[in-house]
């Protein structure tokens, strides 16, 4: 599959690249990362814009955290009554949302660069715990 999707981003370019970093970052295994460095390295023999390379990199990824936190936000509304119907899981749940009301912003942060393969799990663990939507934005 990665040398089809490789030999595909020739030709379809950034719509593709646009799309594989979405679909990434809803925990897909797409090898989004592949993928960008495989653009940058088109970029460099001319075969793709830099600019919009980087530009459908930001995009996909910039949708693609805000459609895992909103898919988190509304699967949580649907299971609330599950989640908190057990005293354990209540409490793992209100500990979770304590926890990134004080330290979200940074640990949506970190997950981006530091460990970012939990990038897309942050994404609907601050969806889920109900972090506002701004401070995961500037976190993003």
């Amino acid at each position: 599959m990665t040398d089809w999707l490789l030999a595909a981003l020739v030709d379809w370019g950034l719509p593709l690249l646009a799309i594989g970093t979405f679909l990434s970052c809803l925990a897909l295994p797409i090898p989004s990362s592949l993928m960008m460095l495989s653009a940058g390295g088109f970029a460099a023999s001319g075969d793709l814009d830099l600019t919009g390379v980087i530009l459908a990199a930001y995009i996909g990824a910039v949708v693609g955290d805000q459609a895992g936190y909103q898919l988190a936000q509304a699967a949580y509304g649907r299971l609330s009554t599950r989640l908190t119907g057990r005293r354990k899981t209540a409490l793992a749940l209100a500990r979770a949302q304590h926890f990134l009301d004080q330290r979200g912003v940074m640990a949506v942060f970190l997950s981006r660069w530091l460990v970012s393969p939990l990038g897309p799990y942050v994404n609907f663990a601050a969806g889920a715990a109900r972090m506002r939507r701004g401070a995961f934005t500037l976190g993003s």
